[in-house]
């Protein structure tokens, strides 16, 4: 498994949250990591999930 980082933002720059969790790929990342902003009801603001190697996964602006 492989870890990964989820980061949301406010319009205004103000960090939401900011987590990490694991997946055994880049696609199984992308799945977690909007399942996790739809949780917390964030698919709608600014968002990324980065790789362990700095690649972005996600994004939404």
């Amino acid at each position: 498994m492989r870890t990964y980082k989820l980061t949301a933002f406010e319009p205004t720059g103000h960090l939401i949250t900011e987590e990490t969790f694991a997946a055994e790929t880049d696609d199984a990342a992308k799945e977690k990591g909007q399942a996790m902003l739809m949780e917390k009801s964030l698919l709608e603001k600014t968002h990324r999930v980065v790789s362990p190697a700095g690649k972005l996964i996600l994004f939404h602006s």
